[in-house]
């Protein structure tokens, strides 16, 4: 019932890889939300702030592919190290914006699209070394502890954000990003060198370019895959409200109630992580994805609907709790069905899903809201969502039926 933390306890270098994202994933949540609350306060626009969208799409989508590639070929460690030194440079230049009497917001606009594309080659190394340090009956532990490290860090991060915004504005928040990915990179140098496998010797490999083409290949021919990709995109594109959160704050009154709608939606996601060990028997995960997508998108019509903050909390909660079950289910498929030798580039396709989404829907946000009003951009969407991943489900049947493959393996040996 309870979370399996088994592979914590028994595997160091996992350990040391899991500390390390859980502290940097704490800061990063931190300027998640300092970034577009900045932009809100020099601007004052809802549209500036999903622009943000706009401009970290195309870094996602080029880094995303070259990252997953490169990670199929180089050493994962060291590439998470050079991604993460990265990033911890664009908090630098952030802070020092951040510092001087008139902040530039193209300057916010060019950090963050480098940031986001060193993200690019940051996620496909960690899931690839991910899935390398752990064992393949740890994978659903492993994705679960994943998605709680996550969550924890989105209700601690995006709440400490509030409250470093209100007392030291923007630049605290920076500051403390800044030194979360120094403590990072301390904890990745400890893990152990990780062996590639034969087929990942480089002097073996064809050109970087065929590299990324056979893992699209590998993902196209996979219903299952490309599933899992499909109901996330839709989802967020539609239904992604928090480019609004610093709009929703402003009608509040409270600085710190920016940090209060994102924390909602990781609170209910942790409810559902700390009591994930039911998912490990759970074998019909391609229902079980779009039906939490679906139950995600209902959480979204309501918050537009609702006459309170206390209430909006609760939809978000609500929402959050099932992109959690989403996000588990997704994790386990890509586990359980991509060999090792394409996980990178694979990654970066699957990083390509899950932000592209987001980013699109902080854009399309925005721009409604200017022009509709925030209720009905949140409402809108939410419907547009709902009605898209249902139509997945049906375009998708092979999806819909996937199943556990261990659990495939059994029903084997049994006949």
């Amino acid at each position: 019932m309870f979370l399996d933390i088994g592979p914590l306890r028994h595997n160091t270098a996992f350990r040391r890889l899991f500390a390390s994202q859980f502290i940097s994933g704490l800061g990063t949540m931190v300027s998640y939300v300092a970034v577009p609350w900045q932009l809100y306060q020099l601007t004052h626009s809802n549209a500036q702030v999903g622009l943000l969208g706009l401009v970290q799409l195309l870094p996602v989508v080029i880094c995303g592919l070259l990252g997953g590639a490169v990670a199929d070929r180089v050493d994962r460690k060291r590439l998470l190290i050079g991604s993460e030194a990265l990033m911890a440079m664009c908090l630098a230049g952030l802070l020092a914006n951040a510092l001087v009497a008139a902040p530039s917001v193209l300057a916010i606009y060019a950090l963050v699209a480098v940031l986001q594309g060193a993200s690019g080659f940051h996620r496909p190394a960690l899931e690839a070394l991910t899935q390398k340090l752990a064992r393949p009956e740890e994978f659903a532990a492993v994705a679960a502890l994943s998605s709680v490290r996550g969550t924890v860090g989105m209700v601690a991060g995006p709440a400490l954000a509030g409250l470093l915004l209100a007392r030291w504005g923007a630049v605290g928040a920076y500051l403390f990003d800044f030194c979360t990915f120094l403590a990072a990179l301390f904890f990745i140098y400890r893990i152990p060198p990780v062996a590639m496998e034969p087929t990942d010797a480089p002097g073996e490999r064809p050109h970087l370019l065929a590299d990324l083409a056979e893992g699209l290949r590998f993902a196209w021919a996979r219903p299952e895959l490309m599933g899992t990709y499909v109901v996330d995109i839709v989802a967020m594109a539609f239904a992604f409200p928090v480019a609004l959160f610093p709009a929703m704050a402003a009608a509040d009154g409270r600085t710190e109630s920016v940090g209060w709608l994102l924390s909602a939606m990781s609170v209910g996601a942790l409810a559902i992580g700390v009591f994930s060990g039911w998912t490990g028997k759970v074998t019909r995960h391609g229902r079980a994805v779009v039906i939490a997508a679906a139950v995600w998108a209902v959480g979204i019509v309501a918050l537009g609907f609702a006459p309170s903050l206390a209430l909006g909390l609760l939809c978000l909660a609500v929402a959050g709790a099932a992109d959690m079950v989403s996000g588990v289910f997704r994790g386990t498929i890509w586990n359980q069905t991509i060999p090792n030798t394409l996980r990178g580039r694979l990654a970066g396709i699957e990083m390509i899903s899950y932000l592209t989404g987001p980013l699109i829907g902080n854009a399309r946000a925005g721009f409604m809201a200017d022009a509709w009003g925030v209720s009905a951009s949140v409402w809108v969407g939410g419907a547009i969502c709902l009605v898209c991943v249902v139509l997945t489900g049906f375009a998708l049947p092979r999806f819909w039926a996937y199943r556990s493959t261990h659990e495939q393996g059994k029903e084997a040996v049994a006949a």
